[in-house]
């Protein structure tokens, strides 16, 4: 049992400074919001005389917050190059200096009564996540054995679940969410980086990597042994080499060349669906609206806090389930039943928002949507989508899928952010309306066009794929539906 051991630490030694971070950095920021926009007042009004009118903190609040998603942008294009020239687990070690920057600057930041060492600090987290949500996946997924794929990349998820509860749980008053303590909630993301910095490079680096990108052997055996303890690998190393032929030659690609490359039109058209539909499907919204829900159910204001804490716990729940299920019911189901169960959530959520203040017991309606919706999210959306570009590119384009999977996940973040309040605004209760079409569509594509890649090896998944893309060319445009639908039965 201990190269399953192995597996297991490698996979925590990974998450604690990867994804974790990501969702951890999202959620300590919420606690500390007034605070810290008193500490901008505050400062502006020693530096100048005057107080800040309430529109310019605002401003300034909503550019602290848009910098996180910036910055993550930033260390999603930089981890491509990052994942070919240092290797995967190189980059996740390398990738944790960002956030000790971040840390310093924002736990430093009230002593030197500089605000814009917040915005400065949310950025550097940015880059941090950014980096991590790419290489974490990869990484993972090319140290697994096969049949364990699905379930070892997706941890990727229930570490930011976990992340983002364990946010919400240091956010509360009694820890660290007081007046006195922001600076010191704000930089405790040194912690996980901490831990990782002593963890992680006691285990290999990725065997696929090593072997097909370094072409270094006898590395990619040690790697594979440690990881797999004395179970024969003469079947995977075989796949192994066999992948490395087929790359043979080529050198890593640059994101533009995937979007070029007819033999790669589906993949990059999936990749680009799912990663889009994961950030503008509102789940993230439905963290804005839990506050005011949850408050028109009655619940005490001091009490929210601790519901809130509630909905973090529900995705981290539907992470851990899907990471269990994932290798016995395949990726697609997941992802189809998720978008259809959260398309459903929303119709129900709006009539519920709707009639919130005529019939009394709509506000425990709602309260149960936002729930339900975020399980359906975590079960099948949140995880698989971050599994996909691994399985469905070879060697040579996956650090590149993720860059544009990476990039797309960061604007919408930030589009999502920026729009919702104005969404809101215009639609009031049926502000849910744009997230519904994209389940729907979303739903629509993946029933339609996305091919199952639950137990195959890397080069059999691409081979399925090689069929799609040219398949057009042979037949009519046309003609392609009843054909699709028969190649994708399970």
């Amino acid at each position: 049992q201990l190269q399953s051991k192995v597996l297991i630490l490698t996979i925590c030694a990974a998450g604690i400074g990867g994804t974790f971070q990501y969702g951890y950095n999202i959620s300590i920021i919420n606690a500390p919001t007034s605070y810290i926009q008193a500490f901008m007042n505050e400062t502006w009004l020693e530096r100048s005389g005057v107080p800040l009118e309430s529109n310019v903190i605002l401003l300034l609040w909503s550019l602290t917050v848009s910098a996180y998603p910036l910055g993550g942008l930033t260390g999603a294009l930089a981890a491509g190059p990052m994942a070919i020239m240092l290797g995967r687990k190189m980059s996740l070690l390398l990738n944790n200096v960002f956030v000790i920057i971040a840390a310093v600057l924002s736990g430093f930041s009230r002593m030197a009564k500089s605000f814009e060492m917040i915005m400065l600090s949310r950025f550097f987290t940015g880059v941090n996540a950014g980096v991590s949500m790419n290489i974490q996946p990869m990484y993972l997924a090319e140290s697994a054995p096969k049949k364990l794929r699905g379930a070892v990349a997706l941890t990727s998820a229930s570490f930011t679940a976990l992340g983002l509860v364990l946010g919400q749980v240091v956010g509360l008053r009694e820890l660290l969410g007081g007046e006195d303590n922001w600076p010191f909630l704000l930089a405790s993301n040194a912690v996980p980086a901490l831990i990782q910095l002593m963890a992680l490079p006691w285990f290999p680096e990725s065997p696929r990597y090593l072997l097909i990108d370094r072409g270094d052997k006898e590395s990619c055996i040690s790697a594979l042994q440690k990881l797999r303890g004395n179970s024969d690998l003469s079947a995977e190393l075989e796949e192994m080499l066999a992948e490395q032929a087929a790359v043979k030659g080529q050198r890593a690609k640059n994101p533009w060349e995937l979007f070029r490359n007819p033999a790669l039109r589906w993949q990059v058209v999936s990749i680009v669906v799912l990663s889009s539909a994961m950030q503008l499907c509102g789940n993230d919204s439905m963290y804005f609206y839990a506050a005011y829900v949850f408050q028109e159910a009655g619940i005490p204001q001091d009490k929210i806090p601790y519901v809130v804490i509630g909905t973090g716990s529900c995705e981290l729940i539907a992470s851990v389930t899907c990471n269990m299920i994932i290798d016995y019911a395949g990726r697609r189901p997941l992802l189809l039943g998720g978008y259809i169960f959260m398309a459903g959530w929303a119709i129900v959520f709006m009539v519920a928002l709707s009639q919130q203040t005529q019939i009394s017991w709509m506000p425990y309606l709602s309260m149960a949507c936002i729930f339900a919706y975020i399980l359906s999210f975590g079960i099948g959306p949140a995880g698989v989508t971050g599994v996909l570009p691994t399985e469905v590119f070879d060697q040579m384009s996956r650090p590149a899928a993720y860059m544009i999977c990476g990039a797309l996940l960061w604007f919408n973040l930030f589009l999502v952010g920026t729009a919702f309040p104005f969404i809101v605004k215009s639609l009031a209760h049926f502000c849910y309306v744009p997230f519904l079409v994209v389940c729907v569509c979303t739903a629509l594509y993946v029933g339609f066009f996305l091919p199952e890649t639950k137990g195959k090896s890397f080069l059999e998944i691409s081979e399925e794929f090689k069929k799609r893309n040219f398949k057009a060319q042979t037949h009519e445009v046309f003609y392609k539906g009843p054909e699709e639908i028969k190649s994708t039965v399970l």
